[in-house]
C-alpha cells in the first residue's frame, strides 16, 4: 500500500523539519527524495502513481481557489502592488533569462521559462510568516500579499499559454459567470459553518471550476481561481478559506512528494540551486528599491521585501506544465530559499532597527498616503478596533460624547463605517510607524476592542510609552489575558462573557415591573 509509506515518511520528515523551525513542505520534498533513494538502493519500489498525480493536481486547484478568495480588487489595484510586481517581473526576466541562456547553454524558451519560474515569491511561506507575526493586515503585510496575488495571476497566464489549449466555442460562457454570483452567495450563506462549507469549497474549486473549465477547453487552474475570486467579496470568504486550509495543505503534500519521488537531484541540479540561492538577495534588494520608488517608508519597504525574498511553489507549478525536466532543480532552489528566508524573517524587525539609519537615507521625502502621520485633533475618546464590540461601544458613546473617533486596521471595514456616518479612520495598532506618527493631544480615554490579545498588549504599551496618562480599558475572554493587558498599561480589562451577563441582567432590571415581588420558591 504505497499511500501508507507516503504518509509515514511525509509526516516523519515534515515533523522533523518543523521542530527546527522550518516550513514542513521542505520535509515533504525531502521525504520524496528519500523514497526515491530507497527505490534505487533496495528491492522496495516506490514510484509515482496515478493516485499521487491526482492528489497533487487537486492540491494545486485548491491553492488557486484559496488565492482567488483573497483576490479583492481594492487590495490589488494599487500603484505599489501593480507597479512593484510587474516591474520586478520584467526586470527579473530581462536579467535572469540572458544570464541563464549564456551560462547554461540553453535555448531561449527554456531560459525564459526558468527566469519566469524564479521571478515568483512564495505565497505559502510569506502568508505563514506574516500571520505568525500578526502582520497580515499591517501596511507592509498587505503590500506583500497584494504583490503575491499579482504574481499568482501572472503565473496563471503563463501556465495557460504554456499548456497550449485551444478553447471551444463554449468557453464564451465564462463571460456570463458574474451572473451566478448571487446564487453562489446564497449557497455560501446556506452552507452553515461545518462540513457543508468545506464540501461547497471542494465543489466549486474541483468540480465546477476545475472540471467545468476543462470541459470547455480552458485551464482547470484558471477555473479554480475564477470561482474563488467570485466569492472574494462575500463576508464569509475568509471563513471558507480557513475551512479549506488543512484540506489544501494535505493535498499539496502530494505535490511535493511527487516532485521528490520523480528522482534524486544530480550534481547539476545542486549547482543550479546553489547559484539560485546566491543571487536570491538581489531579488529582495530590487523589491526594496522598487517599493521605495512608490513612496513607501524604508521600514515598510524593507519588511515587505524581506517577506518576498524567496522562490515560489508557483514556480514549481509553472514548471510542472512547461518544464517538467527542470522540476527537481527548481524544487531544490525553492527549498534552499525557504531555509534562508524563514529564519531571517523571524528577526525582520530587529534587522531593520540595526540598519534603520542607513536604509532610511533612501526614503522619498514624500510618503505613501497610508503612511502619513495621523492626528486625532480635538477628539477626546478613541476606540481602537471597530468590530462588533468596538462598534457597539462607539454607538453607545456617540450620543453623550460627540468628540469620538474609531480606528481599524481593515480598510474595507473602515470604508463601511465611514459610509454609515461614523468617524472612523484606517490605522494599524501593530505597526510601529503608526505610533511614531500619532498625535492625540485631546484624548483622555481609550477603548481597546481589537480582536487579538497581541494587538491590545502592543497598544497599551505604546500608549504608555508615548506618555499617555489617560484611562485605558479593554475586554478579553480569559482572566490570564486580562492580567497581561493590565500589566501592559491598561487601567481595566473586563471579561467579555461576564460583562455580557451583567448587560443582560441590567436589561431585566430595567424592564421588570417595580411592584413585582421576587419569587422565593415553587408551590407544592
Amino acid at each position: 500500500m504505497p499511500e501508507a509509506i507516503w504518509i509515514t515518511f511525509a509526516f516523519s520528515l515534515g515533523l522533523l523539519v518543523k521542530l527546527v523551525g522550518l516550513p514542513p513542505l521542505i520535509g515533504y520534498l525531502a521525504a520524496g527524495f528519500v523514497l526515491s533513494g530507497i527505490s534505487e538502493v533496495s528491492a522496495v519500489v516506490v514510484e509515482e502513481t496515478d493516485v499521487l498525480q491526482h492528489i497533487a493536481h487537486l492540491g494545486v486547484l485548491l491553492l488557486l481557489f484559496t488565492v482567488g478568495l483573497k483576490l479583492k480588487l481594492r487590495s490589488v489595484i494599487r500603484p505599489e502592488v501593480i507597479g512593484g510586481s510587474l516591474i520586478h517581473f520584467g526586470i527579473t526576466c530581462a536579467v535572469f533569462a540572458p544570464g541563464i541562456y549564456l551560462l547554461m547553454d540553453l535555448d531561449w524558451p527554456t531560459a525564459l521559462m526558468l527566469a519566469i519560474a524564479l521571478s515568483f515569491s512564495s505565497t505559502v511561506l510569506a502568508a505563514k510568516v506574516l500571520e505568525s507575526k500578526r502582520e497580515l493586515r499591517a501596511f507592509h503585510g498587505r503590500v506583500a500579499i497584494g504583490i503575491l496575488i499579482m504574481q499568482d495571476l501572472i503565473a496563471l497566464v503563463v501556465m495557460s499559454l504554456a499548456a497550449g489549449k485551444t478553447p471551444s466555442e463554449w468557453a464564451l460562457i465564462v463571460f456570463g459567470l458574474p451572473l451566478l454570483r448571487p446564487l453562489l452567495f446564497r449557497l455560501l450563506d446556506a452552507s452553515g459553518h461545518d462540513e457543508l462549507l468545506v464540501l461547497l469549497g471542494l465543489l466549486l474549486a474541483l468540480v465546477v471550476g476545475g472540471l467545468g473549465f476543462e470541459a470547455v477547453g480552458l485551464s482547470s487552474e484558471l477555473g479554480a481561481l475564477v470561482f474563488g475570486a467570485m466569492l472574494a467579496n462575500h463576508p464569509r470568504s475568509q471563513e471558507l478559506s480557513k475551512s479549506l486550509w488543512s484540506v489544501k495543505e494535505v493535498f499539496l503534500v502530494g505535490f511535493f512528494l511527487q516532485i521528490g519521488i520523480g528522482g534524486l537531484p544530480d550534481g547539476d541540479a545542486l549547482i543550479f540551486a546553489v547559484v539560485a540561492g546566491l543571487i536570491l538577495p538581489l531579488k529582495g534588494i530590487l523589491f526594496f528599491f522598487l517599493l521605495l520608488a512608490f513612496r513607501l517608508r524604508a521600514r515598510s519597504g524593507f519588511l515587505s521585501a524581506l517577506a518576498l525574498t524567496n522562490y515560489s511553489e508557483f514556480g514549481l507549478i509553472v514548471a510542472s506544465v512547461a518544464l517538467p525536466e527542470w522540476l527537481v532543480p527548481l524544487a531544490i532552489s525553492v527549498s534552499l530559499s525557504f531555509l534562508l528566508s524563514a529564519p531571517i524573517n523571524r528577526f525582520a524587525h530587529g534587522l531593520y532597527e540595526r540598519y534603520a539609519h542607513g536604509l532610511g537615507r533612501f526614503e522619498s521625502s514624500k510618503h505613501h498616503p497610508d503612511e502619513q502621520p495621523l492626528s486625532l485633533g480635538d477628539n477626546q475618546v478613541l476606540v481602537m478596533g471597530m468590530g462588533r464590540t468596538g462598534t457597539a461601544a462607539y454607538d453607545w458613546l456617540c450620543a453623550d460624547q460627540p468628540k469620538l473617533i474609531g480606528l481599524d486596521s481593515d480598510p474595507a471595514k473602515t470604508n463601511l463605517h465611514q459610509k454609515a456616518g461614523r468617524n472612523v479612520v484606517f490605522a494599524d495598532a501593530e505597526d510601529a510607524s503608526f505610533w511614531n506618527g500619532l498625535h492625540m493631544p485631546a484624548v483622555h480615554s481609550v477603548i481597546l476592542a481589537m480582536g487579538d490579545i497581541e494587538g491590545k498588549l502592543i497598544a497599551a504599551r505604546m500608549l504608555r510609552k508615548m506618555g499617555f496618562d489617560g484611562y485605558i480599558v479593554a475586554h478579553t475572554m480569559y482572566e490570564d489575558e486580562a492580567r497581561q493587558i493590565r500589566e501592559a498599561g491598561a487601567d481595566e480589562a473586563y471579561l467579555t462573557m461576564s460583562e455580557t451577563g451583567v448587560a443582560l441582567a441590567s436589561h431585566v432590571v430595567a424592564k421588570a415591573p417595580s411592584n413585582t415581588s421576587p419569587v422565593t420558591g415553587l408551590s407544592d
